[in-house]
Order: structure tokens, then C-alpha cells, then sequence
């Protein structure tokens, strides 16, 4: 039977051969935290390799992702399916070994890592899930929700504002179920990291009301496995423990050092190491026995096998909430979610009156919310303002997570990487709200979640200029066009209550990618549509209004400045001039429309073309082209009221008609 130390020297050993056969990649802290990988691997992690979606798992999440050669030697020395050839593909193209860790490439990776910090806020947002979703199943004797959640971080996790955000709210909510193992080797790219990073760790975290394990040799397994008992037994707090441990551990020469850790180790160094180590074995050679002592597939069916039967158990004398929870899981919505959406959209449909669309979206939550028990709200502090909290919301507290909507705090980075957590997860549609021009504070994260092909919901209210007094500081310019910049983001800006109601129901039934909600603060005209204009607004752009005869020129509009391109067009046509208004709501889901129907809307030959939103404008050139012009905003905003700012800067019928006019007498 090998020993602790000879599985984890498997760990090493395949690191480093894998990173020198790339000539790239993080040797260091594979070597650095083998020891404790392999005592919270098979002691601890309750995980099946042949089912890595098995809903009641320990979920497992490498903050640290550079040492993404740590995950992929569990995985395979498990028994997971990735095969022996493919960590010697580590970061090659195409192979399920990428450079850092990607969710939709290897089996097992529970979350994307590598921007430093995310995979911990990712982590608190799983925690969050498993609490939710116990709470809300679990009965006496049958906890058919019952895992935990381990996390590693290094040095540069915890250096990233991001920590501090999503720590301070685990802490606030106890998630008793969540352990994080700092691989203290106080070393980074830039070496020793006591000149940059002097905090007492420690302290911080219990200042935010963790339990701390001090001191933890992570090299000693005694001493790793006794602070995961403590851990474990601790259930009203989450867990830091501070192990000790050295970079690149077992190379003779950089062993502690900056040098391994983020290149290869070099052919004579890996040789010596191998002696140090006591490693005899070529490269990526793992003797039998060593194999033997890592496959976790017997233990792991039998885990499954054991849950399945108390799963049965339980869906036989809960036969509805087994059902409820079994399609929750599998991320299908439920039934009647057709004509719960349907009546959200008629009641949309009849609305007469000027809205604001942040109020109008926050009437199809009211609507919807009560019949999708799967769906969990939140606000970065703006609850109110954003229209997130929904009618019948029961807020998390401490002790008390049975509920359904998440109080941020001022956390929105923290809370888009929690968020994305939730939905990687399962069982938990998240959304979450900020102000548009915040979204910059959680921009990774949402990048993150479009990488991730994760259903993460951002309402991000007070969407442009409209915001008004508060100024450019709180206007939003550059943000929509930014956001659309990022590839697999749905970004809807509607124009009035039915293209909310249109937004939210693609955003919910979209499990592909994320969605951003831009919402006005300010009222907007209610836009009349016909059954057919109706059906097209989920195409993402639609021929709002038609003029009588054929159209000379056309408009292109999204959110606020809708009404805008309507009323021009009524006045054009009061003059003789014919124009097309097109309503953009979401661009990205109109360029995924077929050829024929895009140029039904925008037809190539209709080259008199103007754009407009409150927003930078170049984005619109490649809609209008050479021949045309937008009316945006390419400068910051000013403090004043909605209406005298929007004024100031042209946002007027008779602007916009002056435009259409210059376009037509070219």
C-alpha cells in the first residue's frame, strides 16, 4: 500500500512532466499543495468520477487556477474520463487540459478560474446554493441536499478585492458548509509577498466570522486532516484554514522560490527532483499500486448508490418536492411556465400608461416569481431602486436561509461571481441588481458567465443619461456598448413594459448564457403593436413603425430614445417624408436571425439610415454605415434633471428630425 506522501508525489510528478512537456504552464503549486489535495481527496470528498453531475457532490473549486495541473492529476488519478494522453496535452489545442481550468471542457472542473479570487466568489455562491436548496427540501432523517464545498486559495485570491467582498458576505450568512484551504507559500510572480501583502490574514477572516485553522503544516497530512474535522464540525461558520507550504516543493533548486511558479521546471531540475522526491518513475508513469491507491470509483458509486436509495426513500413519501427538485436540477422550467410567462405578457400588452421599464420589469417578477420557486433575487444595495425585490421575496439571514432573495450589500463584483456560483451549481436561476454604470465593478464576472455559458440574469437599472441629477458619475455612456462587446451576452434594452416582459422571458428560458437587462429610471410612451410586431419582438429587432408608402429612410432605436424615433417618424410624415422606425432590443439575438428576415427589417438597398441611443455611438456605424448617422453620446454626461439633460444633449423629437432631414437631402 503506497504511502500519503507517495500519492501525493503522483500529483508532483505528473505536474511537472506535464508543464515541461508543454515548455508552459504553473509547476509550483501542484507540487505545493499535493499533500493536502490528497487528504481532502481521500478522506474527505464526497464526489463519484463516473457521474461528475451527480446533484449531492462535494463541490470542488481551484481558486488558484494557474495550478490547474493540481485538478487535472486528481481528476485523472481518480478515475474521472480524462485519460492519460491528455495531461500530456496540457494546453494544447483542443484538449480537455486547457491552461487554466474551463467548466464546459473537462469533466469534473466545477467552475471556470484563473482571474484570481472568482473561483472563491464562485464558491460562496455554491454554498449559498446547497443552504437554499437543504433548506428548502431537506425533512427530518431524509437531507437529500448534504454537501460540502472546498475551496483552494493562494496568496493572489486573497489579495483580490473580490475576497473580502464575497468572505465578509459568507461570513454574514454563516455557510457553515464552506471550507477554504489557503495555500499560504507566501511567494508570487513578483517573489516574496510579505513586501505587498502584510495583512493578518487570520484576522481578517475571523473579523468577518469565519472559524480559522492557524498554522497548518501542509505538508504534515496528520495535521491537514485534523483541521478539515474541525472544519467540518464547525456548521454555523464557514472555514478558513491557513496551511503552510512551499512552492514547488521537492525541486532541489527552486523549491520556495518565485522561479516555480509559473515555468517550467526545466529537464535537469525535474531529474533532480525526482531524486529528492524518491520518484523513480519515467515520466507520466504512475505505478499500479499508486493508481490503486487514488480510484475513487468504487468508493464514489457506492456514495451515489447510498444517496439514490435515500432519495427513493424520500420521493416516496415526498413524491412532489422529489419531482420538483429532480427538474430543478436537471435546469428545466416548470410546466406551467408557458402560461405563467403568457399571462406576465398579456398583462404587459394592456398596459396604457407611461412607465418606467426598471418598474415594469419589476412587475413581471411580481408576476412570475411565486410560480418559478427556482428563481433567487438580490440587489448590490439598490433593492428598491432596481426593482428587485419582488412581491412575497423572503431575504437570507444568518441562520436562516430558507428564502429566495439575497441582500448583496455594496458587493457587485462579489455578487456576479456569487451569482455565477448559483447557476453552476444547480436548482437556482440567480439575478441580480446593480446600476447599469456599475456593471463595471462586476464586468469580469460577467465575461465569466458568458464563458461559462451560465444563466446569470443582471438588471442593471438607471440606464443612461436619463439618470438625471445624479450626474456623469452615476450616467451610464460606454456601458451598454461594452457590454455587447463581450461574446455570449444577451443584452436587452427595451422600450416599455411588453419588451421587458419579452426581455425577462429570454432571459429566463435562454440557459446557454447570460442576459443584462438595461433599464430605464425615467418613463417611457407606451409603443401599440399589432399580434405580429408582438411575436417578433423575442427576434431582437422588429419594424416598429411603418409609414404608408415605402419607407425613404429608416431609424433604428433602442430603450428610451424609441419613442423618440416614433414621434420623429409621425412627424416626418406629417410632412410628406416616409420613414421606417426599427426597435432594437436585444441586437445580439437579431444578428442570430436568419438573412432574409434581418433584411426584411433592415433592407440592404434602405441606406439613409439613423441610429440612435443614449450611449457611445460608435457600436450603431456598423448597423447605419457609411451613408448614415447616429445620435448618441460620445462624451460624459451632466448633473441636471432627466428631461434638461436629454434636452442639452439632443434627445428631442426636433433634433432627431433635423438629422432624418439632413440624411434625405443628401
Amino acid at each position: 500500500m503506497p504511502t500519503r506522501f507517495e500519492l501525493a508525489n503522483a500529483i508532483r510528478a505528473l505536474a511537472m512532466d506535464a508543464v515541461q512537456k508543454a515548455n508552459i504552464g504553473h509547476p509550483g503549486m501542484p507540487m505545493g499543495m499535493a499533500d493536502i489535495a490528497e487528504v481532502l481527496w481521500n478522506d474527505f470528498l464526497s464526489h463519484n468520477p463516473a457521474n461528475p453531475k451527480w446533484a449531492n457532490r462535494d463541490r470542488f473549486v481551484v481558486s488558484n487556477g494557474h495550478g490547474s495541473m493540481l485538478l487535472y492529476a486528481l481528476l485523472h488519478l481518480s478515475g474521472y474520463d480524462l485519460p492519460l494522453e491528455e495531461l500530456k496535452n496540457f494546453r494544447q489545442l483542443k484538449s480537455k487540459t486547457p491552461g487554466h481550468p474551463e467548466n464546459f471542457v473537462t469533466p469534473g472542473v466545477e467552475t471556470t478560474t484563473g482571474p484570481l479570487g472568482q473561483g472563491l466568489a464562485n464558491a460562496v455562491g455554491m454554498a449559498i446554493a446547497e443552504r437554499v436548496l437543504a433548506a428548502r427540501y431537506n425533512r427530518d432523517g431524509l437531507n437529500v441536499v448534504d454537501h460540502h464545498t472546498y475551496v483552494f486559495v493562494g496568496d493572489g485570491c486573497l489579495m483580490e478585492g473580490i475576497s473580502h467582498e464575497a468572505c465578509s458576505l459568507a461570513g454574514t450568512l454563516g455557510l457553515g458548509k464552506l471550507i477554504v484551504l489557503y495555500d499560504d507559500n507566501s511567494i508570487s510572480i513578483d517573489g516574496q509577498v510579505g513586501a505587498w501583502f502584510g495583512d493578518d490574514t487570520p484576522a481578517r477572516f475571523e473579523a468577518y466570522g469565519w472559524q480559522v485553522v492557524r498554522n497548518v503544516d501542509g505538508h504534515n497530512p496528520a495535521e491537514v486532516k485534523k483541521a478539515l474535522e474541525t472544519a467540518r464540525a464547525e456548521t454555523a461558520k464557514p472555514t478558513l484554514i491557513c496551511c503552510k507550504t512551499v512552492i514547488g516543493f521537492g525541486s532541489p533548486n527552486k523549491q520556495g522560490k518565485e522561479s516555480s511558479h509559473g515555468s517550467p521546471l526545466g529537464e535537469a531540475e525535474v531529474a533532480l527532483t525526482r531524486e529528492k522526491l524518491g520518484w523513480s518513475h519515467a515520466p507520466f508513469e504512475v505505478p499500479a499500486d499508486v493508481r490503486a491507491g487514488w480510484d475513487a470509483r468504487t468508493r464514489g458509486a457506492a456514495r451515489e448508490q447510498a444517496w439514490n436509495a435515500l432519495f427513493k426513500d424520500y420521493a416516496a413519501k415526498f413524491p412532489a418536492d422529489a419531482a420538483e427538485f429532480e427538474r430543478r436540477m436537471r435546469g428545466e422550467l416548470p410546466a406551467d411556465w408557458t402560461q405563467t410567462i403568457g399571462a406576465a405578457l398579456a398583462d404587459a400588452a394592456r398596459a396604457d400608461k407611461p412607465n418606467a421599464t426598471r418598474k415594469a420589469s419589476k412587475a413581471v417578477l411580481d408576476a412570475i416569481a411565486a410560480k418559478l420557486p427556482e428563481l433567487i433575487g438580490g440587489s448590490a444595495d439598490l433593492s428598491e431602486s432596481n426593482g428587485t425585490d419582488f412581491k412575497g421575496h423572503v431575504a437570507l439571514r444568518h441562520g436562516k436561509l430558507a428564502g429566495n432573495y439575497i441582500n448583496y450589500g455594496v458587493r457587485e463584483f462579489a455578487m456576479a461571481a456569487a451569482m455565477n456560483g448559483m447557476a453552476l451549481h444547480g436548482g437556482l436561476i440567480p439575478f441580480g441588481g446593480t446600476f447599469l454604470v456599475f456593471s463595471d465593478y462586476a464586468r469580469n464576472a460577467i465575461r465569466m458567465a458568458a464563458l461559462m455559458r451560465q444563466r446569470s440574469i443582471f438588471v442593471l437599472t438607471h440606464d443612461s443619461i436619463g439618470l438625471g441629477e445624479d450626474g456623469p458619475t452615476h450616467q451610464p455612456v460606454e456601458q451598454v456598448a461594452s457590454l455587447r462587446l463581450i461574446p455570449n451576452v444577451h443584452v436587452w434594452r427595451p422600450a416599455d413594459q411588453y419588451e421587458t416582459a419579452v426581455a425577462w422571458r429570454a432571459a429566463i428560458e435562454r440557459d446557454n448564457g447570460p442576459t443584462a437587462l438595461a433599464l430605464t429610471r425615467q418613463n417611457v410612451d407606451v409603443q401599440p403593436r399589432s399580434e405580429q410586431q408582438q411575436a417578433d419582438v423575442a427576434r431582437g429587432g422588429y419594424v416598429l413603425w411603418e409609414p404608408k408608402t415605402a419607407p425613404e429612410a429608416l431609424i433604428v432605436a433602442t430603450g428610451s430614445e424609441v419613442q423618440l424615433a416614433v414621434g420623429a417618424a409621425k412627424r416626418l410624415a406629417e410632412q410628406g417624408r416616409a420613414v421606417r422606425v426599427v426597435s432594437m432590443p436585444c441586437a445580439e439575438v437579431f444578428a442570430q436571425q436568419d438573412a432574409a428576415y434581418r433584411d426584411t427589417v433592415l433592407p440592404p438597398e434602405l441606406r439613409k439610415r439613423l441610429a440612435i441611443e443614449a450611449g457611445v455611438t460608435n457600436y450603431w456605424r456598423a448597423y447605419v454605415g457609411l451613408d448614415g448617422d447616429v445620435v448618441g453620446l460620445d462624451r460624459f454626461g451632466e448633473s441636471a434633471p432627466a428631461a434638461a439633460v436629454f434636452k442639452y444633449f439632443g434627445f428631442t423629437v426636433e433634433h432627431v428630425v433635423e438629422r432624418v432631414e439632413a440624411l434625405l437631402a443628401r
